[in-house]
Parts: structure tokens; sequence; C-alpha cells
């Protein structure tokens, strides 16, 4: 499970200052710096696990009473002071009883639980690597992940252990009565006896991404890598408001709500957790918990403002919804009443960039600025050149949250990290001379049109944006004469008959009034 790891920079905010310019270029450096105030995580040499890290941030006052978790399918609910006494529970347990020892891998193949928040808490306090994975996974998926991985030991439900082979320590049914008693073997806060120093530096989890390429790989993050994009939402204050509800409909084994559940935690919101996404049974639960923040990808966006079903329910709680996954689109943004802000992630790099207020909300289609520590340039495809404001090339990041690497796969790692630090992302982007970040489109999904590089993300919003689609998705075909030509799949909305005739003609409109 080796893995090649590059150097990555803290900061380097203070070396090029003079030549900084307003929106946070350097054109002797030929990268774009954070232009957000410092963020100061914890010094890389200090012993600290992620669940040190955001329990120490926790105040005194949340833990009473303030409810951490709630299941809406099953009514169940936790407050912060059961949830830290499990997590101390459980861990004492898992340590005495299975002999899990720092660097070990643990594969999680569980649905959302209350259980699955503290199964990550407690095994990141011991150093156990935890390596989650989608429970609706095939066969091969799996089996590719764990040759991957190389776990020790597995936490399965009962029904999704059958998916598993054996492993050394065996596989564990955090459903089952043993598990349940686990979390109440202690009844103290009292964990010193199985205490593990854990290093920033060590690796904490192995999250599946199909990165750079189609194929899935591991991606290793090391405490450090969470620990630091976590310091930086911690510096600011729109991101402690205690009466925050937040609703996570994205599964927990994803990178966006895997950060989530953790940023949740270390400032004392509640968060509800849907255990399969349904869009009717999403507006209920808004309603009945009093929902203000909604993380979504632009699809749940685009339901939103195109169901009927939004006027049955009271969704007057809403007040933000953090946009990410894909850019999204200036006609949809400006529909919504009120500014829900994107950003921009990786599950190799964390949160890279974010919207912050109403006036950058107006920023569209930016996803935003760049977080605290976080260092990017933008570089031709063609030349391996750094370019400035307003030219698309392929974005590059460093900082702290970057990934150490792939597991089990110095080649791909090596290709996308070089000597220096730098993660290559795939992305065709630019920066905009206020230093607002633009996601145009992956790189490898350009569409060769004779001369031209046809984005596909600019042709699904224009078939977007005809209401009687649902949904659209545009690749590349061959074609002998102009190379490739762009082909759409479109879903219908409920109840349509336009025609492939209709859908090409509306498109050619459009075309020909942008032209």
């Amino acid at each position: 499970m080796a893995t090649k790891s590059v150097p990555a920079r803290e900061t380097t905010m203070a070396t090029h200052a003079i030549n900084i310019t307003k929106g946070g270029y350097c054109s002797e450096s030929k990268t774009f710096q954070s232009l957000r105030p410092p963020a100061t995580p914890p010094p890389p040499h200090q012993p600290l696990s992620i669940t040190h890290f955001v329990l120490s941030l926790l105040h005194s006052s949340t833990v009473p009473t303030t409810t951490y978790l709630n299941i809406p399918s099953t009514g169940q609910s936790l407050t912060y002071s059961q949830a830290i006494d499990q997590i101390c529970s459980l861990s004492s347990s898992l340590k005495s009883l299975y002999n899990l020892n720092k660097n070990d891998v643990s594969f999680i193949l569980c649905p959302p639980s209350l259980h699955v928040p503290i199964l990550y808490f407690s095994l990141l306090y011991l150093g156990v690597t935890i390596s989650p994975a989608n429970p609706l996974s095939s066969n091969s998926e799996l089996t590719h992940q764990i040759q991957l991985s190389k776990p020790k030991i597995a936490f399965a439900t009962s029904q999704t252990a059958h998916k598993l082979p054996s492993f050394p320590l065996g596989t564990i049914l955090i459903d089952s009565p043993e598990f349940i008693s686990l979390l109440s073997q202690i009844s103290k806060r009292d964990t010193s006896a199985y205490h593990v120093e854990v290093s920033q530096s060590d690796m904490a989890a192995i999250l599946y991404s199909s990165g750079t390429t189609g194929r899935v790989k591991g991606v290793s993050l090391t405490h450090r890598n969470v620990i630091a994009p976590i310091a930086v939402f911690q510096e600011s204050p729109a991101e402690l408001d205690p009466n925050a509800v937040t609703l996570l409909t994205m599964p927990l084994f994803h990178v966006f709500g895997f950060f989530m559940l953790i940023n949740a935690f270390r400032c004392g919101k509640t968060l509800v957790l849907m255990e399969r996404f349904d869009f009717e049974q999403m507006l209920k639960v808004v309603e009945r918990y009093r929902v203000s923040d909604v993380p979504a990808a632009p699809a749940m966006i685009l339901l939103l403002l195109k169901s009927d079903l939004t006027n049955k329910y009271d969704l007057s709680s809403l007040r933000r919804f953090l946009c990410g996954g894909a850019p999204l689109s200036k006609e949809f943004a400006e529909k919504f009443k009120r500014k829900f802000p994107q950003g921009y992630g990786l599950t190799e790099a964390g949160a890279v960039s974010r919207m912050i207020g109403p006036e950058e909300s107006n920023r569209h289609p930016s996803v935003g600025r760049l977080n605290p520590n976080m260092e990017a340039k933008i570089v031709d495809p063609l030349t391996g050149e750094a370019i400035g404001p307003g030219k698309r090339g392929e974005l590059w990041l460093r900082g702290p949250s970057i990934m150490k690497g792939y597991v089990g796969d110095e080649k791909e790692t090596a290709e996308c990290l070089d000597s220096e630090g730098w993660l290559k992302t795939g992305d065709l982007s630019f920066f905009d001379s206020d230093g607002f970040l633009y996601i145009v489109d992956r790189l490898k999904e350009l569409i060769k049109y004779k001369a031209y590089q046809v984005p596909p993300f600019e042709l699904e919003q224009l078939l977007l944006s005809n209401p009687e689609i649902a949904d659209a998705a545009v690749i590349p075909y061959p074609d002998e004469e102009a190379g490739q030509i762009p082909m759409a799949y479109v879903v219908r909305q409920p109840g349509s008959t336009i025609t492939e005739a209709q859908v090409m003609d509306s498109i050619a409109k459009l075309a020909s009034f942008y032209l």
C-alpha cells in the first residue's frame, strides 16, 4: 500500500507579497494566492488526530443537549453528549477487544446511520485508517478497492456483509446487538488507558475517486489533509452559527459528505441524515426539521427550480445551498430568490474555493475565491507554461490539504503530483482579475470539433434551459470530417412529449442567438 509522497507547501503568501495583484496573481511566480485572511492550522509536528482536533473545537455549552444527528426515516437522534460518550466507549472497546493498531486499515461498507459517524471518529481516534465504500458497489468494484486498501478489518451491516471476503480481524456488523453493546462499555469519558499518539502525517482515510481518469483510485488523505481545511472553516464566523441545521443527502463515503460530517461536529451543528435521496421526501424533511443549510449538486438545484412539489411544503427555513460537484449556470443561479453560494473541491484536494456572502455569490458562474492556505496556477496544456488571469488552462493546486497520493499506484501518483507538490486537477479553468475561479470543463472531456475545443458543460446548460428537459449530458462522438461532434443524452420532464427534432431545433435557435 505504498504511496509516493511529495512535499506540501503550507503557505507561500509572504514569499512574493510585493508582486501580488488585487486578484491574488503573482507575476513573478505565475501563481494565484488566496485573498482570504490567512488561517492558522495547528503546527504540523504537533501529534493530533482528526477526532482530537474537532473535540478541542467543540464548545462545552454545545455538549449537554444539542442534537448532533437526526435520522428522519427511523426518528432516531443523538445529542453531542451521547455522541462523545459513544466515541470514547467504542474507541476503548475496539482497541481492547480487537487489538487494532495505528495505521491498520478498516474497510467500511455501511449505509448512513447514527453509528457511522461514531465509527469514523472512534477509528480515527485510534489512528486506524478508514476506507468507506459505496454499499451499492458491484463485487468487482469492491474487490478492486479491497486490493488497493488491504484492510485488516471490516465494518458492515447484515445487508451488506455478504459482499465482503474474510479479513484478518473479521467483519463487525454495526447493526448487531454485539456492536451496540460496544457503544456503552464505559460510563465515563476516560480513554487514557487506550490513548494512541497519532501524527498529523499518518494516513487517516482512503476515499475512492476516479481522479483525472475513469479508473477508480484510492485517495490517501492524512490527518493533516483534513485538519487543515477544517481549520480554515473554523476561522469563518459565518460557519459557526449554532442554530444551523444541515441536511446531508450525499453519501458519507463521498469526500463531500465526509468533510461535511466532520465540519459540522467541530462547531456543534445539527445534522439531518437521509439514508437515500428522494426529492419529495427531502422537501418533507426540510419542513419537519426546519433545515437551514443544504450541501447540493447542481442536479438538485435544477429539481428545486423546475418541480411543482416545492409549492406543497414550507421551505422558509432554507437560507443556504452549498452547491458543488459542477458549475451552476448563471441562468439557473439567478432564478433563486436567495443567494446560494457555490464552491469547488476534489477528493484529492479537499475544499479549494467558495463564495462568501451575497456580493461574491453574484459572480456567476464562478466557484469563488481560493480558500486560505491554498495556492493555484493555470497551466497551458500544450506548452506546459503557467499563464495569467483571463486565460484558460489546466488548474494546478498546492497546499496542506492536497492528498498524500494514490494507494498502491505510484505511477498515477507521479502523473498527477509533481516534485514541488502541485496537484494537476485535469480541470480546464481560469481566474479573472479579481481572483475568482471559473471551472470550464474537464480537459479530457473537451470535444475536439475541427479546430475548436467545445466544453460539453456549455451545451448541457443550453439544453437544460429548455423547460421540457429535466437533465442532459453531452459527450463527443467520432466524425470523419470534423474529428468529433457533440452527442446529447436528454431526459424529458414528466409528461413532456418533446421530440429529438424539436430539441435540435431549439438548440440551433439558441446557438444562432449567441453567435
